[in-house]
């Protein structure tokens, strides 16, 4: 294993920026390693006319950020990106790289491990540091039915993608000071093998689950896709979003960002409502910083009955039904 700096080094992915907030979550959870291995917080960013973002990550944490800031790194692409990444990892050698993964991250972080011959650790849920000061690395195995802690003990650096929603942010710090790194662009890139010829923007769901103070969470107890569009309507008389368990999404009652699990979102509500879900770990694992849990069973022995603070032995469809009547009936009267 080669000397390296002690560094931790988090990619910033600023697109997007003001609602994906996983960079500044990595960057939080960096500050908390760095004061156990004594290193430094440091980001990375790639891109063009991206000072804005340099000064926000000094304020969300980083110590040092390294920039790589040229007219060529207007549009993201993977081989560009991935090249600089293993020229500036080769240079300063980092003790750990963290990612987002997001869309990008999952991209552009397998292809970085390969090229500077290092281990990742894909979709974490929890970071920390282990008595002989290496990254414990704790991610889903086996489809979501095992929690798997994963350490890089002989390659650098040791690299890891993080969900959004895992770690919470620092609060900005207007008052931070930080070094910058500008580095030069090489005078020769990869050419290009995908052109970008036109992109649309297509919006976000108006406010993001993992943010949401109220959730209604389904599982397959509700019973069936026309009975699980009930927990929509009683998310809208609750002003809250809606969520799902893996099976759900798999079997197309709701989408993608509807999924609540180790495989999905991770949120912290201050109410969540929970209907006909059994309560495996690859979904528990998510809901821990929720405040107050209320879940509907029939089974009582469910695991989301037992980690409930009001559990209702009842039907999820029945209960979701009789909710939504009762608090209609109020807005009337």
């Amino acid at each position: 294993m080669k000397k390296t700096a002690k560094e931790i080094w988090v990619f910033g992915d600023y697109r997007n920026y003001f609602r994906n907030r996983v960079t500044l979550q990595l960057l939080a959870k960096s500050v908390e390693l760095a004061k156990k291995t004594g290193s430094q917080v440091c980001a990375v960013i790639f891109g063009n006319g991206v000072q804005e973002y340099v000064n926000e990550y000094i304020a969300h944490g980083a110590e040092k950020v390294y920039v790589i800031d040229h007219d060529s790194l207007h549009e993201y692409h993977v081989e560009t990106y991935v090249v600089l990444m293993e020229m500036i990892v080769r240079k300063y050698q980092p003790e750990m790289l963290l990612v987002g993964a997001t869309c990008f991250g999952r991209e552009f972080a397998p292809r970085v491990a390969k090229r500077v011959h290092t281990g990742l650790t894909a979709d974490c849920v929890d970071l920390e540091i282990n008595g002989d000061g290496l990254l414990v690395q704790t991610a889903p195995a086996f489809g979501g039915n095992l929690l798997a802690k994963i350490i890089t003990p002989h390659h650098r650096p040791q690299m890891a993608t993080v969900r959004a929603g895992v770690f919470k942010e620092l609060p900005h710090d207007y008052h931070a000071s930080g070094k910058v790194i500008p580095i030069p662009v090489p005078k020769r890139l990869p050419e290009n093998r995908v052109r970008l010829i036109r992109s649309k923007h297509e919006p976000p769901r108006t406010n993001r689950i993992e943010d949401a103070k109220i959730v209604v969470c389904g599982g397959r107890g509700m019973g069936s896709k026309q009975k699980f569009k009930k927990l929509f309507a009683l998310a809208e008389l609750l002003g809250g979003e809606v969520g799902a368990t893996r099976p759900v999404v798999y079997s197309g009652w709701a989408d993608d960002d509807s999924l609540i699990g180790q495989a999905g979102r991770q949120i912290k509500p201050l109410l969540l409502l929970s209907f006909g879900i059994s309560g495996a770990i690859q979904h528990t694992a998510a809901l821990s910083d929720a405040k107050f849990i209320i879940a509907v069973n029939k089974n009582p022995e469910a695991p989301m009955m037992k980690m409930a603070d009001v559990a209702i032995v009842a039907d999820a469809n029945q209960v979701c039904s009789a909710l939504i009547r009762e608090i209609r009936e109020r807005i009337r009267s």
